[in-house]
């Protein structure tokens, strides 16, 4: 799939360097920018003195509302000068229905980007997941790093389960992957069983990627005991990867939360850039 639209949130109160992630992301791909500025409602405040309480909490808000404007502006100002097709969406939601806020802007966009600054908002991002990546088919790129957001990877690991979820992440990211130099399609501990992953784990994939033009190598890892998420991204590092496209969360939620699981600990952990797809 080809990246023509990118949806990039921004807190309201801090957005200056995701916003260059996103500028370099869209310049390099070609894309349009629809960048979201964000700003989450304070829930009310009760107490005793509930009147006054409440005259504080809704000047609160009407400051969060105020600054929100504020940041649209800037973000506008921004990006008037360079040189994308853009435009420049503000959000003031509550948590209850955050979510389905985000949704109804993922559905129109070809990847939701996520720089450092929403990253580290931990109630931000849930509802950014809940929203965009569960209720949408649309795929997450995730920066949490320090430099300016992947924009046309090299070296690409594409962590490979043959699970639904594994093939959705290859389809979506086929442009970005066809692009690269080098895709490493990264195997741990594979079963080599016909109703797996075949006799010859990895080349059903590897093949599909090549026959589109992808640059492939196969490679099959040893677990060593440690979890797959450890495996892959010490991979990618020895490999000098520049990205890591992944399924995200091929079994329940409610699974991954009780017991952890590979996406959980990448999208909390890993310092690389990630594409993912549910």
């Amino acid at each position: 799939m080809a990246i023509k639209t990118v949806l990039s949130i921004l807190k309201s109160n801090r957005y200056e360097q995701d916003l260059k992630g996103a500028v370099d992301l869209c310049a390099a791909q070609g894309a349009h920018l629809t960048a979201l500025a964000v700003s989450i409602g304070l829930p009310p405040m009760l107490g005793e003195y509930d009147a006054a309480l409440s005259t504080v909490w809704i000047d609160q808000r009407q400051r969060q509302i105020e600054e929100l404007a504020d940041t649209a502006t800037k973000i506008k100002e921004t990006l008037s000068g360079s040189g994308l097709s853009f435009e420049v969406q503000d959000l003031y939601t509550e948590y209850a229905w955050a979510d389905q806020d985000f949704a109804e802007r993922a559905l129109y966009a070809d990847v939701v980007l996520l720089g450092p600054d929403v990253v580290e908002d931990t109630g931000l991002k849930k509802r950014i997941f809940d929203g965009a990546l569960f209720q949408t088919p649309t795929p997450i790129v995730i920066n949490r790093g320090r430099k300016a957001s992947v924009t046309l990877p090299k070296n690409v690991i594409l962590a490979w389960d043959s699970s639904d979820e594994a093939a959705r992440a290859a389809r979506e990211s086929l442009d970005v992957l066809q692009k690269a130099e080098i895709v490493h399609v990264t195997m741990v501990d594979p079963e080599a069983r016909v109703a797996v992953n075949g006799e010859e784990p990895g080349a059903d994939i590897a093949a599909f990627l090549a026959r589109h033009g992808v640059k492939v190598q196969v490679d099959r890892l040893s677990g060593e005991g440690k979890s797959p998420d450890q495996i892959i991204v010490r991979h990618a590092v020895d490999m000098g990867a520049d990205l890591i496209v992944m399924g995200a969360y091929n079994h329940p939620r409610w699974q991954q939360s009780l017991f952890g699981g590979v996406t959980r600990r990448m999208i909390e952990e890993c310092q690389l850039p990630l594409f993912l797809a549910h």
